[in-house]
């Protein structure tokens, strides 16, 4: 009887994004599975697509019309079940295409793509797979001829196991050795998927896990929910330098004497050398990573490490969530509160979200942990619908930096033009002369971040992006931070009137420059996403800072969050007052969790910390709870504003943004969904909804295309999903995606 495959086509919008049935060839039945990636004729061309298998059955009578598979990717390339069941959960929730789901769970390298062979088209690897050549002792070296100084030496080598061909010659045998060595049936060589240690300059050194009282009794909140092999969840909230990764390193070393495996997500790339040298040293070599600064043979290398059932903890940043891990038992989200977790392009995943349901199917325990937790998982934390526990104080008894301000209004009235103040200026030379060390958050790169004109007033923006371009000195060029846009030379004339330009505002840069006028010894080491371009810059920057290579760390949000120095005892905050009146119901929380996660870098070891921030509104509420890192006091207020306004966690908020080359179809397209939405909703007067707009996101034009957004406060349910398809469907039947695509985002604070 004829199988029957329907498959998620490669390339489809999401408006025809349907499965589609192919016949299964005889020479691929009983080694096709759901999850298989396969190669099919599509369209009228038939011209070779990737697609995902995900439903098979056997036809009596199939369609004759039906076109039939063109190839089949190894087995082992195919998803299992529940890798499958993410996809399904990402189609659902997220409103992308099955394909998009399949390759957010997959990493590129491990990916396959069309190809042709002998003039047949064919499933090739984006990636030839890497191999090495491995040797083994298998015979006795004769004693005549009698063997040379090398071969003698490779064979007292591999008495104690197969070594790989560069590991020998990197003890100085060399390959004519080896194969003189093979030729006489001493050694056996054969070729094997290569291996990746990336970690091989991290010793493996376990010291005993000592916990203080409090962590202890978190710990053993904490191993309730664990022991119990059910799905549970938790939040660890603590003050900065309270020992939160202690408690997740008892926590871990608890899963794996349960013969059970561990997942552990940071927020930024910056922070995972650090979380993966204490893992390294505590658990050993069965330590995998996932994250976007590995290359594509060395993210294949890691997946396939996972996959194969090699690595007991996986590190890594948002995508490593989709970490093939069976038999998970410990998810641990650290920092939760970072945006970063929130996935910006399709799909636009939560990793709090995915994660949830991943504990779920795995019966794990779930922890979310922060010093500035999201509003809404705290308050899901005090309604009881996850466990709270509290970590209250510094590890070893340390007090929390002692935090001032410097009124930026005051430095303006005594003439100083400097972006870092006389009082910060002081400090960090005080600090210089004891030879201790400094971080200084700025949260924009770049030299000067607007180019005005004298004369007529206009500010030298993107042509492809509604927002100014910043200059870069040591490009000496104008750049676009969201399209990549660069103007070298950065001109001196306006170019709509000729007249003088006139640079202003800081970055990181600027801000560096002065710091090298104002303390010429000092050694400056800057952190931005312009220093940190090439590979393994992050970790490499961490570490000489570590080793007290530098004295003042400058950076970006990079900076702020998961760094434990013990030399840092100064935080300097500039810039702020740009993020506290930025949009988005977020700012608030956003700003209170950056000043509370930088000024606890400060004072973790036995020098007491202290802070400093600049600001021109010093007695702003939300300054003033940061800077006594009172978080109760602050999800008070902020909680209020959410219920008053109707914000999350009393809603779910969905934006619909619009996207279209000209700016009048994108709005009149964006206005009849809204009229089909409104209309649709209408029908079901039980549907709580809300509808916002249409009106120009914050930013009006990115790469060329104008963009305008619906805001939708809603309950994020199967039954709203339904209702928003409907709209889609209806949408795609009027011809209007040639106007305007269209983005859903369920995790956005309210723009795209």
């Amino acid at each position: 009887m004829p199988t029957i495959a329907k498959v998620a086509v490669n390339d489809a919008t999401i408006h025809f994004d349907k499965l589609y049935s192919y016949l299964v060839p005889a020479e691929l039945c009983g080694r096709l599975w759901p999850g298989g990636i396969v190669l099919v004729p599509f369209g009228r061309s038939d011209k070779p697509r990737m697609a995902v298998v995900l439903q098979l059955a056997e036809e009596s009578d199939p369609d004759p019309r039906l076109k039939t598979l063109l190839a089949a990717a190894p087995e082992d390339a195919r998803l299992t079940p529940d890798l499958l069941e993410l996809v399904r959960f990402l189609k659902d929730r997220y409103f992308c295409t099955w394909y998009e789901a399949v390759k957010a769970i997959i990493p590129y390298g491990a990916q396959y793509c069309p190809g042709v062979e002998d003039g047949k088209p064919v499933v090739r690897g984006r990636l030839t797979r890497p191999l090495e050549t491995v040797y083994t002792l298998v015979g006795e070296l004769p004693a005549k001829p009698k063997p040379g100084p090398r071969q003698q030496a490779a064979v007292e080598l591999l008495q104690n196991g197969p070594m790989t061909r560069r590991a020998l010659e990197d003890q100085g045998v060399g390959r004519t050795t080896l194969d003189a060595l093979c030729k006489k049936g001493v050694l056996r060589a054969e070729e094997r998927l290569k291996s990746l240690d990336l970690f091989a300059d991290i010793p493996f050194d376990p010291q005993p896990i000592e916990l203080s009282p409090e962590q202890q009794t978190a710990f053993a909140q904490l191993s309730e929910d664990l022991d119990a092999h059910q799905p549970r969840a938790a939040l660890l909230y603590g003050v900065t330098g309270s020992g939160k990764t202690a408690v997740f390193l008892k926590l871990i070393e608890r899963t794996l004497a349960q013969g059970r495996r561990a997942l552990v997500l940071v927020p930024e790339i910056g922070l995972t050398p650090q979380m993966i040298r204490r893992l390294k040293a505590t658990f050993g070599s069965r330590l995998a990573v996932q994250h976007s600064a590995l290359n594509n043979t060395e993210r294949l290398l890691q997946w396939r490490m996972i996959q194969q059932g090699n690595a007991d903890i996986v590190v890594g940043t948002r995508s490593a969530i989709f970490a093939p891990l069976k038999d998970i038992g410990l998810i641990i989200l650290d920092e939760e509160q970072e945006h970063t977790y929130q996935s910006e392009s399709s799909p636009r995943y939560s990793a709090h979200e995915v994660a949830k349901k991943r504990a779920a199917a795995e019966n794990a325990l779930l922890v979310f942990a922060s010093a500035t937790p999201r509003i809404e998982t705290t308050y899901a934390a005090r309604a009881g619908r996850m466990r709270l526990v509290t970590l209250r104080e510094r590890y070893g008894g340390r007090p929390l930096p002692t935090v001032e301000f410097a009124d930026m209004r005051a430095e303006m009235t005594a003439g100083n033009p400097r972006e870092v103040s006389a009082r910060l200026a002081g400090e960090l030379a005080e600090n210089l002369r004891r030879g201790e060390q400094s971080i200084l958050l700025l949260n924009r790169r770049g030299y000067n971040t607007v180019a005005m004109c004298a004369d007529c007033g206009q500010v030298v923006k993107c042509p492809n992006c509604s927002v100014p371009l910043v200059y870069h000195k040591n490009r000496q060029a104008l750049m676009c931070h969201h399209c990549g846009h660069m103007v070298h030379p950065a001109p001196t004339r306006c170019p709509e009137c000729g007249g003088k330009l006139l640079y202003s505002g800081f970055g990181t840069q600027r801000v560096e420059e002065e710091l090298h006028q104002l303390l010429p010894t000092a050694r400056i080491l800057r952190m931005d996403q312009d220093s940190t371009g090439q590979k393994n810059a992050h970790e490499t920057m961490l570490t000489k800072f570590g080793r007290q290579e530098y004295d003042i760390l400058l950076g970006t949000q990079m900076v702020a969050k998961g760094l434990d120095f013990e030399k840092v005892t100064l935080v300097g905050v500039l810039g702020i007052d740009s993020l506290l009146f930025g949009q988005g119901f977020r700012a608030y929380e956003s700003v209170f969790s950056l000043i509370t996660q930088v000024v606890g870098r400060g004072g973790r070891a036995e020098l007491p910390g202290r802070a400093l921030i600049q600001t021109a509104v010093p007695e702003h509420p939300v300054l003033q709870l940061a800077a006594r890192q009172d978080y109760p006091a602050f999800y008070q207020e902020e909680i209020s504003f959410r219920r008053l306004s109707l914000y999350p966690p009393f809603c779910a908020l969905c934006v619909v943004g619009f996207t279209g080359a000209q700016e009048g179809a994108v709005f009149t397209a964006a206005s009849r969904f809204g009229r089909i939405l409104a209309d649709l909703a209408s029908r079901h007067p039980d549907l709580p909804l809300r509808m916002l707009g249409p009106v120009p996101m914050n930013i009006l034009m990115l790469g060329g295309r104008y963009r305008y957004k619906l805001t939708l406060k809603c309950r994020n349910d199967a039954q709203f999903r339904a209702l928003l398809r409907a709209a889609l469907d209806a949408y795609a039947a009027e011809k209007l995606p040639g106007k305007a695509s269209v983005v859903i985002d369920f995790n956005s604070d309210g723009d795209l």
